[in-house]
């Protein structure tokens, strides 16, 4: 696959979301929030390149570099550019992200050590909160607001009120399958409900185009189904890999990494077994059952 163009797409005076098509691995989207003398940035990008660009299309846009950088999560597609715009720009993030990030380190390495990231720090948050944060920068209200344990156990919803605007981070992957091994299926189902009560009009999702909260209904509808396979096949005795091989993915079948279902059901099972939301899971059987479901092979990162 070749990766699409990534474009701005201006969301509403000063809001702008930058979006990197397909939205498939490594492909995330970021944003920025801006009043013409200062600006938010909402992520970064997965590689050098891809973040420089970002940091270019906001300067054409006419946005001063940022103050802050918001990460949504510890993922490296959303924080390995951070380097980029610190120490200018103060990182903010939840608690647990950071504490994630630099556990993690150049994860994505691990997993794609034949891609071209460049050259990486790994620059966790100098600024974190732990339940809800309000900025006031860029001429607006920006409020931080933590769901708990749902795709990673350290996300940050990033709601604009005024605007009735959201950055969901990786809640939501429109025309994407959630992926979910390091937080929470039951947790992110919450979260849903979560951004249902804020009212937003516009979403950002973390990959795939900008949509509305009809995508959270589209979110629900696979979790549930999720939370349904698992229950049965956990019931038989079967292991999350010959559950998701024996599974029909229905109207799911046509989303992006269609592959993440065993690892979301390795989540469920470690649910159902009573383990705590977010409780670590063994990468090496995750990882590997999720190359098997995509034909023997390790996926690809498209950055």
């Amino acid at each position: 696959m070749t990766a699409g163009q990534p474009y701005p797409e201006q969301l509403a005076p000063g809001v702008t979301a930058y979006v990197q098509p397909d939205g498939g691995w490594c492909l995330n989207n970021s944003g920025w929030v801006t009043d013409g003398e200062a600006t938010l940035l909402v992520d970064t990008a997965a590689t050098e390149r891809r973040t420089h660009a970002l940091r270019e299309a906001l300067l054409a846009d006419g946005a001063p570099l940022p103050r802050y950088v918001v990460n949504t999560h510890h993922h490296g597609d959303h924080t390995y550019g951070n380097a980029v715009f610190t120490p200018a720009a103060t990182v903010v993030a939840h608690e647990q992200c950071r504490t994630e990030a630099l556990a993690a380190g150049p994860q994505l390495h691990l997993l794609w050590p034949g891609t071209d990231f460049g050259d990486i720090r790994i620059t966790p948050a100098s600024l974190t909160y732990s339940d809800r944060m309000t900025l006031h920068t860029a001429g607006r209200t920006v409020e931080l607001i933590h769901p708990g344990a749902a795709h990673t156990v350290g996300d940050t919803i990033v709601w604009l009120p005024r605007e009735r605007i959201v950055f969901t981070g990786d809640l939501v992957f429109e025309g994407g399958t959630p992926f979910l091994p390091m937080g929470s299926l039951s947790g992110s189902l919450r979260a849903l409900g979560l951004l249902r009560e804020l009212g937003a009009e516009t979403v950002v999702p973390g990959h795939g185009p900008v949509t509305d909260p009809s995508a959270y209904d589209r979110t629900e509808r696979y979790l549930r189904f999720v939370a349904e396979t698992a229950e049965k096949a956990y019931a038989a005795g079967l292991r999350p890999l010959e559950a998701a091989r024996a599974t029909d993915l229905g109207e799911f079948g046509a989303w992006r990494e269609s592959e993440r279902l065993v690892t979301n059901l390795h989540r469920a099972y470690a649910e159902l077994d009573g383990r705590p939301e977010g409780a670590p899971l063994d990468p090496v059987a995750v990882f590997g059952d999720m190359a098997v479901m995509n034909g023997g092979e390790m996926v690809t990162c498209h950055a």
